[in-house]
Formats: structure tokens, C-alpha cells, sequence
């Protein structure tokens, strides 16, 4: 055989080599992608819905400023001081479709201003109460409260309004940039909600 005829045989027998890796490399790769295929759809196929749901139904403020009256509980003078605060009422739908009770614990109000996010608890049903007793003219608002340590039944639904308060003139209130909710309930994670519509200042 001659150096010319051994060198084409070579060749041949390379070229065979490189088309049959060529064929691993691709078998290879298309078995990954359809594993990986595989995986994401079992992961997808078992995520469970979140337990709770909600909505914020409506959302209505009321920007409060005062003085102190410039003496203490003995009558004696002290300097007078300046309270700007906001009242933040809610009215919020929320529904349990699990088939175990869930139980909340805590409403949080979030504010987004420039200089970062300004969080309020929401008050008990009692301290949501005194807040009208103090301020009779808020009354022609009143709704029925919610409390943000309740329990929901599976497939039980509850709204109500709560209350919270935001230490702040209503120059920063009026130029926030976000306004969300956070919904804190036992040994699951929160459910974070935001309102669909304006907020109504009264």
C-alpha cells in the first residue's frame, strides 16, 4: 500500500471518528434539554396556589395636624409642640382557598417616600373605635373593622377596614411614590397586596 493510499485511509477513518462524536455531542445535548424540560414541568405541575388571597377595596386618608396645648398634666407651662400625622383607613377582602385554617397576625401599611419606606401597624377593632370617638367628624365613614389577629376557615372569606397611622406632614404623605400592604400570617409566608385604585383624602 502505498503512503498516498495509507494517508487517504487515515483520513477516512478520522472523518468516520469526527461524524460519529459529532453525533454523541448532539444525542447528549438533546437528552439534557429534555430532562431539563422534565424537571421544570414537575416543578411547575406541583406549586401549590397561596393559601390566602386578597384584595384592598378601598383606601382613603386623612392628614391630621394639632399643637400641644403648651402645659403639662400640673398645669405648668412647657413648650408647645407640633404633631403632624396621617390616618390611613383600609378596606381589604381577604379569603382562605386552602383546605386548612390560616391565622393573621399582622397588617403592615407601606409607604414609599424619597428617603426610603415608612411601615404602620394596623390597630385592633378596639383602637380603630377610639379613633372615631375622638374624631366624631370621621364617623360618616365608619365601616365595620377587621382585626389583623384573625382566623380564616378554609374557604371562609372576611373584609372589614382597619386603621393605620403615619407620623408625617401631608406634604410628604401627598408626594409618596408607592403605597403597598403586607399581609403577615402563621408558618406560611405573607401575602403582599396593593391598591388598585386612588387613595380618597377626606
Amino acid at each position: 500500500m502505498s503512503l498516498l493510499e495509507q494517508e487517504s485511509e487515515a483520513s477516512a477513518s478520522g472523518e468516520s471518528y469526527t461524524k460519529g462524536t459529532g453525533h454523541v455531542i448532539i444525542a447528549t445535548v438533546v437528552a439534557v434539554v429534555l430532562v431539563s424540560a422534565a424537571v421544570t414541568a414537575y416543578v411547575i405541575s406541583g406549586e401549590k396556589p397561596p393559601a390566602a388571597t386578597g384584595d384592598i377595596l378601598d383606601v382613603w386618608a386623612h392628614p391630621m395636624h394639632s399643637e400641644t396645648s403648651g402645659f403639662d398634666a400640673n398645669g405648668a407651662a412647657i413648650p408647645k409642640e407640633e404633631i403632624d400625622q396621617v390616618l390611613l383607613f383600609t378596606h381589604v377582602r381577604l379569603h382562605n382557598q386552602s383546605k386548612q385554617p390560616i391565622f393573621l397576625h399582622q397588617i403592615i401599611a407601606n409607604a414609599t417616600l424619597a428617603d426610603g419606606i415608612h411601615s404602620s401597624y394596623a390597630a385592633m377593632p378596639s383602637d380603630y373605635e377610639r379613633v372615631f370617638k375622638a374624631y366624631p367628624d370621621l364617623m360618616q365613614w365608619h365601616a365595620p373593622p377587621i382585626s389583623p389577629d384573625l382566623t380564616l376557615q378554609p374557604g371562609e372569606t372576611k373584609e372589614g377596614t382597619f386603621v393605620c397611622s403615619f407620623r408625617m406632614p401631608k406634604q410628604d404623605w401627598e408626594s409618596r411614590q408607592a403605597l403597598d400592604y403586607t399581609f403577615n400570617f402563621q408558618y406560611m409566608a405573607g401575602l403582599k397586596l396593593t391598591p388598585k385604585g386612588s387613595v380618597i383624602e377626606h
